[in-house]
């Protein structure tokens, strides 16, 4: 029998087939928080510890389908969006959460592939910056993502920080400023803001090569606001598990790319 109170999270991303990031690690994640996983598959990929080898892109009709099913029997408390292919995937998700107006909506704009390519197209980015952003609850890009959103270049920390009330000028509510790109020696510092709040989350720089820590992290803040926490405080339980999934990392394939271990690191472990 169906609990009334159940609260789910709904991913709206790509799928991983090496299980290491995508809605398989946003489902791991949800599930390692007690927290109900949904999930709406934006793209499909070939792909394992060592790169991509294919990408499929449903049609747009078919991913609005998955998002309307989510909520028309699901109590959702929070949206992650991780990677929308394209313009017309961005704006086919801004229609869907349009209409459903969710509660909590979190933003991981993935942009930038670990090796540096660049995987959104100008017209996705402004379609991004235009139809995701503004009345988001939280946008959480690392260094390069950040860069392509703003169209400039952040190399320390003061351009950080300055980078913190630019973003938020772009329309989320909140920023949280992924930190290890940032040469600031063995500290990694995650840099957090809202109207009234400033935070820097600090620690030590983990020497392992992770997969799937922007959408774990991303998903971890989805989660911990499901579960009734305010902002700033979700950020600062999804760095701390985060550097706990590292920690408790696997390396299933054959590179040296470990892939999270999300139960090791859940709160009640």
């Amino acid at each position: 029998m169906a609990n009334p109170g159940t609260i789910s999270a709904l991913t709206i991303a790509g799928s991983d087939s090496g299980g290491g990031a995508g809605i398989q690690a946003d489902l791991k994640t949800f599930a390692a928080h007690g927290v109900h996983g949904l999930s709406a598959i934006t793209a499909l990929t070939a792909q394992h510890t060592r790169g991509v080898t294919a990408v499929h892109v449903p049609p747009v009709g078919f991913l609005r389908a998955q998002i309307d099913a989510c909520f028309e029997d699901f109590d959702i408390g929070a949206v992650k969006l991780g990677m929308l292919a394209s313009a017309e995937v961005i704006h086919a998700v801004a229609d869907a959460l349009a209409a459903h107006r969710p509660s909590q909506l979190v933003v991981d704009p993935v942009m930038v592939a670990t090796s540096g390519a660049r995987l959104l197209e100008e017209d996705a980015l402004a379609a991004l910056r235009t139809r995701l952003l503004p009345g988001s609850g939280i946008v959480t890009p690392n260094i390069p993502e950040a860069e392509l959103l703003l169209g400039r270049s952040i190399v320390d920390a003061a351009d950080a920080e300055a980078a913190l009330d630019a973003l938020l000028a772009l329309g989320a509510r909140a920023v949280l400023l992924k930190g290890g790109h940032l040469d600031e020696g063995d500290t990694v510092i995650d840099r957090y803001a809202d109207a009234t709040t400033r935070r820097a989350f600090r620690g030590p720089r983990l020497q392992v090569d992770g997969h799937g820590t922007g959408c774990t992290l991303a998903s971890a803040i989805a989660a911990n606001l499901c579960l009734g926490l305010g902002m700033a405080e979700a950020c600062a339980r999804g760095v701390d598990y985060i550097r706990s999934a590292l920690r408790a990392g696997i390396r299933p394939g054959r590179s040296e790319v470990l892939v999270l271990g999300h139960f090791a690191a859940r709160p009640d472990a």
